[in-house]
């Protein structure tokens, strides 16, 4: 049996245990892969509506949740987000993703129990499913050179959302190839290339179209490139062209 083979029976067991019990069950947190085949699946065949959550609107690792029908109960997703920053900012060194990343990781933790990590200067925060938050603010001590502490963000108002450079320019047609081509500045034979190798994701579902329609608040991501969103058209110009405009998340 493949890992898809794994990952499918794993989150078919899931559903039918939420249907069983007639309780909320939860996956761990899912790349665009998975986030593909569990959305292309029919799972009201099988008693349970699923909801997915990444801790803010435009994550990209996601948690499922599988909700039996007629649920009586009031639920949430099982992950807090942890702040990680310096003892001391003074003499903190540079850090980067991959740093805060690293040291996460090398405490013996899976990739599939942590979400999103949004680093902002010396800071980071990340997801976390609530079985190894308390591991992690003990045990996590030193990103590189740097002692931190990490804590929880109890308030939304305090966590941060990546930010958005915004990008306007004009396109033939609002298509995929075209619009992603435009946000990450590549030309468009690079997309496509990506396009056809199956690392290109709309909306966390796989698109395997050049052309593939977007509409407005669609969200794109490229595997090597980033993220981005379309906000749609501005005006056409004289010529017939699009003028477009485009969010990269940064």
């Amino acid at each position: 049996m493949n890992e898809t083979e794994l990952f499918e029976k794993r989150i078919t067991e899931l559903a039918d245990q939420s249907y069983a019990r007639g309780i909320v069950t939860f996956s761990d947190f899912l790349d665009l892969n998975q986030q593909h085949i569990l959305h292309s699946r029919s799972w009201r065949e099988r008693g349970v509506a699923v909801e997915t959550s990444g801790g803010y609107e435009t994550a990209e690792r996601r948690m499922a949740a599988f909700v039996p029908d007629g649920l009586s109960y009031e639920w949430e997703f099982p992950f807090v987000c942890l702040r990680v920053e310096p003892l001391s900012e003074k003499f903190a060194g540079e850090m980067n993703h991959r740093d805060f990343l690293g040291s996460i990781l090398s405490l013996g933790i899976d990739r599939s129990v942590l979400g999103d990590l949004i680093v902002r200067g010396k800071t980071a925060q990340i997801f976390v499913e609530d079985r190894m938050a308390d591991f992690i603010i003990r045990e996590l001590t030193r990103v590189r050179k740097t002692p931190v502490r990490a804590f929880p963000v109890t308030s939304d108002a305090d966590r941060f959302r990546p930010e958005e450079e915004q990008k306007t320019g004009s396109v033939a047609s609002v298509r995929l190839d075209s619009v992603a081509a435009l946000a990450f500045g590549l030309p468009r034979s690079q997309i496509s290339d990506r396009i056809r190798e199956g690392r290109v994701f709309v909306n966390a579902k796989l698109v395997t179209s050049n052309g593939h329609p977007l509409h407005e608040g669609d969200l794109i991501s490229v595997r090597g490139c980033g993220k981005c969103r379309f906000d749609g058209s501005v005006h056409t110009t004289k010529k017939g062209r699009l003028m477009i405009r485009v969010s990269r998340f940064v």
